[in-house]
């Protein structure tokens, strides 16, 4: 559990405050603020104002101040913020096949910006929201802690997302080295939880919405890819104990050890442990897979005893994931 009480008094700054971890970040201030002698002011940035008003329109009846703006066209002011977590990014991953050069810029360019605007401000901390994609594709099931090498494709189109996390993840050490930003990275395996959109492309919604459905799971591939998965609120304090007591130019993993498993494993597990055994596991393996966006089959098993070390520990397992994440997105229908 986090103690906000540092926190208390001071402005902390969410960027991409409108997607699944900037609007959890921002909910568990608010939460805190609840009970606080002095609350924390909340600053959401985001590209959307429609997308703002819809998903953080009751934080913003309780304080929280919106800045609709693209991160790339943010100016250096200082507008007297202490902290920032940086976690605007593409996300989509069929976004990274269409539009691989917007999603270099709005990494790079955007984190630039902020970077610089942290200098301005000269802030206590802050935080990039980095990807677990940077280690490339592993092969064999060793535990990847923070000094792992990458095998990353630069000529790989589907590579300018981590590459892109690799550059922002240098500009972080680079401003912490030559201007005293503290800036500190953490790289987050694939997050899901309250919060997901009925509509997210992602496989973890889709397995959810078969789930919901009654629908079989059907696999484009055989589901051979294993990583690690990690709750939303488990990685809003993990953001949150890095932005308080992560070392500035170092890199955290944030993951649930406990969840590694396959794809198909997890496809398994949805249908047995969330539909009840109603729906069943298909594999039509896809010829054309790779345009979909697809990472390329890898082992990415984390070792998150760095963050640990920081008296961080996830609370949820998988099986409480899919069914407040099920039940989440059902709640979402009505």
């Amino acid at each position: 559990m986090i103690d906000f009480k540092q926190f208390e008094g001071t402005t902390v700054l969410v960027t991409g405050a409108a997607g699944l971890i900037g609007c959890t970040l921002i909910k568990k201030m608010f939460d805190w603020n609840e009970q606080a002698e002095t609350p924390i002011s909340v600053i959401g940035m985001e590209f959307s104002e429609e997308r703002a008003k819809a998903v953080l329109g009751e934080y913003v009846e309780k304080g929280l101040k919106l800045i609709i703006a693209d991160v790339r066209d943010v100016k250096p002011e200082n507008i007297g913020v202490d902290y920032i977590i940086h976690a605007a990014s593409m996300t989509a991953s069929k976004a990274f096949i269409e539009t691989p050069v917007e999603t270099v810029m709005i990494s790079v360019d955007g984190t630039i910006k902020m970077l610089e605007f942290a200098k301005a401000n000269a802030v206590k901390g802050f935080v990039y929201l980095s990807s677990m994609e940077v280690y490339g594709t592993p092969d064999t099931d060793e535990k990847i802690n923070e000094e792992h090498p990458t095998n990353l494709n630069a000529m790989a189109v589907r590579s300018c997302y981590p590459e892109s996390k690799r550059m922002c993840e240098s500009l972080c050490a680079s401003y912490a080295s030559e201007y005293g930003v503290p800036a500190k990275v953490v790289r987050l395996t694939q997050t899901f939880g309250p919060g997901v959109a009925y509509n997210d492309g992602r496989v973890f919604a889709e397995f959810a919405r078969c789930a919901i459905e009654g629908r079989n799971i059907v696999l484009n591939t055989k589901g051979e890819t294993k990583r690690n998965y990690l709750y939303t609120e488990d990685a809003a304090n993990a953001l949150f104990t890095v932005l308080a007591k992560g070392v500035p130019g170092e890199a955290y993993n944030a993951a649930n050890e406990e969840t590694y498993c396959t794809i198909y494993e997890m496809a398994c597990l949805v249908a047995k442990e969330c539909a009840g055994g109603k729906i069943e596991v298909e594999v039509r393996e896809r010829a054309d897979a790779a345009k979909l966006g697809y990472a390329p089959t890898l082992h990415m098993n984390l070792d998150a005893s760095k963050l640990r070390s920081l008296g961080w520990e996830p609370q949820v397992g998988f099986v409480d994931m899919y069914k407040n994440t099920i039940q989440a997105m059902s709640d979402s229908l009505k």
